[in-house]
């Protein structure tokens, strides 16, 4: 009996052994594909299906290839499914596709929309006529005609779809039902359980508003009050109120008015108790508490002020080179006495050299133009300060939108590779156009500008980063025309260079205070050197020829002496200190710069004087994203040599846009008894103080106090007799260049007039 069990045994063994062995041999046989076949496909061609197959006649079949042509065929867009089968055919594998079309839409309709017209909702409508019906992009046609009725103030809007397919034509008829019911409008939003917190305050936080006049609409959006739940949050949690819920009730008291309440509720405010600093070694605790700002003891507690304090202990850190330092925060909160203690834990690292510095995302600029402005270099320990200053110099460029620093590991532990990350923006400039001013009245202008200029890349002329200008402009009482260069490293030198070739007139108008006709033509050279990181230094030669004409009759003597043609021959020499954040639009920083000319002389000319003349601006950021601009600027003239007396065209003028507001174009100081024209001094001081409000990115509102005069001799300066004015004004900028308006009003008599008047000054210019 037991012998039988043992060949039963055996035999199964045996029979198991062969299946096995069968198997394996079918699973290692392969198979060449002998034929291919479509079926399904009714719309689509088999033509057009056949590309996307990597499966061909001849080659060995291979499931993973199959697999690859299944997602081909599906991502075509034209079929709901997609399935392969095999079978034996001519000693191979038949590879078999089985497909089904998606319906083509024969026609798409939709019922019930009143409120918003055919037109508009054919332009949100992705599914159209003609192509195939796709479900997951008719659900989105349906969700984004929902947001447009939103939008408009129907939040319960009801829209369905409804479609009938003819299987026999495999095409369907798609219609939209909309479901309009009423526009819900904002009654009243009112607040419970805010304590702490005036429901004026909160309604500040908020975006869902109530009907007010046309500037708000008052439109009740389920998505926005939602979300003005978390603002809510956020709010209180930023004061210090961690614990606080927030929840919200609608009701609708009359058709399509809505009130709504939010329920708060506060819990515990929670202020900041004991910091304890772990870790540091090489920077001191005091060094790391004085750049805390925000988590003091004392202080309301919110995790954001805590976040922005942990961030700036890593750039203490980051600032002296320990670029991978890692600041870790931990509280403990005590409910009972409201007080969260802090502790941060610092791994310090060491110190991380810039091994190689990489340029990216410039396209036309060249490296060397980038690389130049950089304050920090291969080998040199990673340093914030330098680096925010090297940011701060390609941004005065102009070159790039967007200037961004990334670190990349380097050769070494503690060296690591900086990226500069550059978007460049357009640096050439076709402008033509018109405008008005108070200045120069009606004006017509054209220029040709390109300050990333190349002229020795041909035909693109780009990515040197010279300035070339060519500007002409013409109008009622002003004609200019100018060609200027500017080379910022002449030779690969930090030396820049420069031209100007020119020709100015300007009519006699005793609106803008001219008394005669007067142009100039000439040129100038300039050469600039930087002195340190914020100190420029120049010198400037400059020639010109100026022809004063059309003299008032009713003029004096001191007027038609300055009749005729003269030449004007001179030296400039310039000391800039510019410690502004942005040149072109600066929110703080000093300007300090001071020029002095020496005009005939050894230099030639018709005319002898010398002139001094000081510029400085200080701007201060100030709260609600504003800024304060103090502003001084004061100069002296005076003749020697052969000329008894400044010609009348080099003195100076104020009163107007550019100087006292409130007064008009140059008749503050000394003016011609007979003509009562503006005749100059040669002295001036003027003081500005303007504080502008950004409302919006285009949008700034302004207010100014301006004071000075120009006094006759230059030994007179700054001796009494200031002229004052205040107002406001608007800035806006436009596609084709900034809108000033300003409104100013004197606070005393303009000299020869009898009463007080304010002045409008309106200009438009093109950016130039």
């Amino acid at each position: 009996m037991k012998s039988l069990k043992n060949i039963t045994m055996l035999v199964l063994l045996f029979v198991f052994g062969m299946v096995a062995v069968a198997l394996a041999q079918t699973e290692g046989e392969t198979k060449n594909v002998t034929a291919i076949e479509l079926k399904g496909n009714k719309s689509i061609s088999t033509a057009n299906i056949m590309p996307k197959i990597k499966t061909r006649v001849g080659q060995e079949y291979s499931q993973n290839i199959i697999s690859e042509d299944l997602k081909r065929i599906y991502n075509m867009g034209s079929f709901s499914d997609v399935k392969v089968d095999r079978e034996d055919f001519e000693g191979g594998f038949k590879v078999i596709f089985f497909l089904i079309e998606k319906p083509i839409i024969e026609d798409i309709t939709i019922e019930g929309s009143r409120v918003i017209g055919k037109r508009k909702l054919d332009t949100i409508l992705k599914s159209k006529k003609g192509e195939f019906l796709d479900l997951q992009v008719l659900k989105e046609d349906i969700k984004n005609i929902q947001d447009e009725y939103k939008k408009r103030g129907y939040s319960l809007v009801d829209i369905s779809q409804d479609i009938k397919t003819d299987d026999q034509t495999n095409k369907a008829k798609v219609k939209i039902v909309i479901k309009e019911s009423f526009k819900i409008k904002i009654k009243k939003i009112s607040f419970v359980g805010n304590k702490s917190f005036k429901s004026k305050r909160l309604l500040k936080v908020v975006k869902t508003r109530t009907r007010f006049l046309f500037l708000s609409a008052g439109l009740y959006n389920k998505d926005v009050l939602a979300e003005d739940v978390d603002r809510i949050k956020a709010f209180y949690k930023r004061e210090g109120f961690l614990d606080v819920k927030v929840d919200f009730d609608t009701e609708t008291k009359e058709k399509g008015l809505m009130f709504i309440t939010f329920s708060i509720e506060e819990g515990t405010k929670y202020f900041v108790g004991s910091i304890t600093i772990k870790g540091n070694e090489i920077i001191s605790k005091q060094d790391i508490t004085s750049q805390l700002q925000d988590c003091l003891p004392g202080k309301v507690f919110s995790n954001d002020s805590l976040q922005m304090d942990v961030d700036k202990i890593k750039q203490v850190y980051f600032d002296k080179g320990y670029i991978s330092a890692d600041v870790q925060s931990a509280t403990s909160i005590d409910p009972k006495t409201g007080r969260v203690d802090i502790d941060y834990s610092i791994k310090e690292g060491q110190t991380a050299y810039v091994d190689r510095i990489n340029i990216v995302g410039n396209i036309k600029t060249k490296d060397v133009v980038i690389r130049r402005e950089l304050r920090i270099n291969p080998g040199e320990k990673f340093d914030g300060q330098k680096l925010r200053r090297s940011r701060e110099r390609l941004r005065n460029l102009g070159f790039f939108e967007e200037v961004g620093f990334n670190i990349e590991p380097g050769s070494a532990e503690n060296k690591k590779n900086l990226v500069v990350d550059v978007k460049e923006s357009k640096t050439g400039e076709f402008s033509f156009g018109g405008g008005y001013s108070t200045i120069d009245q009606f004006v017509g202008f054209a220029s040709i500008r390109q300050r990333n200029f190349d002229f020795k890349n041909f035909p693109y002329f780009t990515g040197d980063g010279q300035d070339l200008v060519l500007y002409s402009e013409w109008g009622t009482v002003r004609q200019n025309f100018q060609l200027s260069f500017t080379e910022p490293w002449i030779f690969d030198y930090p030396l820049s260079f420069g031209f100007d070739l020119f020709q100015t007139s300007h009519d006699r108008e005793e609106d803008v205070g001219y008394g005669y006709d007067e142009r100039r033509t000439g040129g100038d050279l300039r050469l600039d050197k930087e002195i340190s990181e914020y100190l420029t230094a120049g010198i400037m030669y400059s020639n010109e020829k100026i022809k004063i004409s059309d003299i008032d009759p009713s003029a004096s003597s001191e007027l038609f002496k300055e009749e005729g043609e003269n030449t004007i021959s001179s030296v400039g020499l310039k000391l800039a200190l510019d410690k502004r954040d942005n040149k072109l639009d600066p929110t703080k920083g000093l300007f300090l710069g001071g020029w002095f000319d020496v005009a005939g002389g050894m230099f030639g000319g018709d005319k002898d004087f010398t002139r001094l003349t000081t510029k400085t601006s200080y701007d201060i950021p100030t709260w609600w994203n504003s800024v304060l601009e103090l502003r001084l600027q004061a100069g002296i003239i005076d003749a020697y040599g052969d000329s008894s007396e400044v010609p009348i065209y080099e003195r100076f003028f104020a009163g107007g846009a550019n100087t006292i507001r409130g007064y008009q174009e140059r008749k503050v100081g000394p003016i011609d008894p007979s003509s009562e024209d503006p005749i100059g001094g040669e002295s001036l001081l003027v003081g500005n103080i303007e504080y502008t409000k950004q409302l919006v990115e285009y949008l700034k509102v302004a207010a100014f106090f301006d004071t000075g005069n120009v006094w006759a001799k230059s030994s007179d300066l700054g001796s009494g007799g200031f002229k004052s004015g205040f107002g406001l004004g608007v800035r806006i900028k436009t596609p084709i260049g900034p809108i000033k308006l300003d409104y100013g009003f004197p606070l005393n008599k303009e000299p020869g007039e009898d009463k007080k008047e304010g002045q409008f000054y309106f200009s438009m210019s093109h950016g130039f």
